[in-house]
């Protein structure tokens, strides 16, 4: 006769094949795009061996490596300033706010249609007479990083003991000196993480970016669209793989920084 407590688990085993399938809608083009990147021939739909011949002729694409170079200096910048106006976004929420309204309004651009966002900010532009170029990309990508910044800080502050900053304020530190020397230093797990997706999303933002560049001055997204209009090419494959590889090892490199916000309570 079976255990009775064994028969709800093998009952129930059927939920994990829509699970599986899941996983295999969503990451299967993934793995199809990266396994295609080594593909020897320039018919994507004909293999032909294992081949690396792609890979160098991303870096020798002039076009490609503008892009490249464009979206390094907008992901930089805006995750600098994204860092900056999250944190103290974050503590002052945490310090000076009441009630949930503003915690869920200074996180709202992350939530908004790309489309809404990118309309939006190109109309403000217009407005105060801002040219496009590469300085209204970092402004536009910052207004959403922003956002997820501020998340990642707020989290971050939730297990920050409070009883320090008063002990600092009790030994005679003003409000400035205890941010910089006890409150920041306990929320620089969750800055950095917050960065690293900052970065991570303004690496490969296409919409927002769409409408507030200037056409001589295209980030990489733009340029692979501009080129797969005509057909995937292997060096598109290749440039996804190297794209997805940064990604991967960045949001890893987060999620392990926002682990440590728990552990070291």
């Amino acid at each position: 006769m079976a255990d009775p407590i064994t028969r709800p688990r093998r009952r129930f085993r059927g939920i994990l094949v829509p699970l599986w399938l899941g996983y295999v809608f969503l990451y299967l083009p993934i793995l199809v795009v990266v396994i295609m990147s080594f593909n020897d021939s320039e018919n994507l739909f004909v293999w032909r061996g294992f081949s690396l011949r792609w890979y160098p002729e991303v870096f020798a694409d002039g076009a490609l490596m503008q892009g490249l170079g464009n979206t390094l200096v907008v992901a930089t910048g805006a995750t600098a300033i994204a860092t900056v106006l999250g944190t103290l976004l974050a503590y002052g929420i945490q310090h000076y706010t009441r009630g949930g309204f503003v915690r869920a309004f200074a996180i709202a651009p992350a939530i908004l249609p790309d489309l809404l966002l990118g309309i939006g900010l190109l109309t403000l532009f217009a407005l105060l007479g801002i040219t496009l170029g590469l300085h209204s990309v970092i402004l536009a990508h910052a207004v959403f990083a922003t956002a997820f910044v501020t998340a990642i800080v707020l989290a971050r502050m939730a297990s920050i003991d409070p009883s320090l900053e008063e002990a600092s304020r009790d030994l005679g530190a003003g409000p400035v000196r205890t941010f910089l020397k006890v409150t920041l230093p306990q929320l620089a797990p969750g800055i950095v993480a917050g960065a690293l997706l900052a970065f991570t999303l303004s690496l490969d933002e296409f919409v927002i970016a769409f409408f507030t560049t200037a056409p001589t001055q295209p980030t990489l997204p733009i340029v692979i669209y501009s080129m797969v209009r005509f057909g995937v090419t292997p060096e598109v494959n290749a440039l996804a793989t190297l794209l997805l590889f940064v990604s991967v090892v960045t949001v890893i490199a987060a999620q392990r920084l926002t682990r440590l916000t728990g552990s070291s309570k």
